[in-house]
């Protein structure tokens, strides 16, 4: 599918489904818009005022209208491994009239200076790497003292049923529960707190019906904490340099 070289070693192929889907409709408004919305509401005080916005692992740059229409960026940055959605993510931001600033990259190798970012967007991209350890520490890196990672992924409950097996390709020894991403933001030094934190339970990510039997009303769904979470979506902060240091 890819006439170029990725620019990481570990990269995952998307199957053709996959690439088709990540510029459809669905993806753009039942996923993409959501996602970032319901982040929106999870700050809990004022947004940054005309911040520099990186998107980690930007796709095909579906992104970039919803994020400046809800964070009013200084800057967009966008950033990802596969030079052909690079184009494409350039295509889309010119079809937008938005100035975004491109760069290829592995997120566990951002080519980005060291406390350059406001917010550091990466959406439904976690799953994909391999290297996750690393990603989150070029994360922090990248982040200003006080800086947020907007993080919304999907869990292992939801990559490892069989209709995502079948339709997409991901590296099934990295997934991880919601509980998992929520202890490495935390040992990385990222601070949330519940309020911080939602388990969004969309028809989507339903592993076994989509949700039908729900919107039939013949079925309650399960509350949060009697389900396994498919979804979960995180406003964590870098701490200010002052709230590093130990009295």
């Amino acid at each position: 599918m890819n006439d170029q070289a990725y620019l990481s070693k570990t990269y995952v192929e998307e199957t053709r489904f996959g690439f088709w889907f990540l510029r459809s409709h669905t993806w753009q408004h039942h996923v993409l818009r959501v996602a970032i919305n319901d982040l929106r509401q999870l700050f809990d005080g004022p947004l940054p005022e005309a911040p520099v916005v990186l998107d980690a692992g930007c796709g095909q740059g579906k992104s970039f209208q919803y994020l400046h229409k809800v964070f009013a960026p200084s800057q967009l940055l966008g950033t990802d491994a596969d030079p052909h959605s690079l184009r494409l993510s350039q295509a889309e931001a010119t079809r937008l009239g938005l100035s975004v600033e491109l760069r290829g990259s592995d997120c566990a190798q951002l080519q980005f200076a060291d406390e350059s970012v406001d917010i550091l967007f990466c959406h439904q991209t976690f799953h994909h790497l391999v290297e996750q350890e690393q990603a989150l520490a070029e994360f922090w890196r990248v982040l200003k003292p006080g800086g947020y990672l907007l993080f919304a992924e999907s869990t292992e409950a939801y990559i490892d049923t069989w209709v995502i097996r079948w339709l997409f390709r991901h590296p099934m020894q990295v997934q991880k529960s919601a509980d998992g991403y929520l202890q490495m933001l935390r040992a990385q030094g990222f601070e949330f707190g519940p309020q911080q934190v939602s388990y969004p339970y969309l028809w989507w990510s339903r592993s076994s019906d989509f949700g039908l039997l729900e919107r039939f009303g013949l079925r309650k769904p399960p509350p949060v904490g009697q389900r396994e979470e498919t979804l979960v979506n995180v406003v964590a902060r870098k701490p200010l340099r002052a709230d590093l240091v130990q009295p």
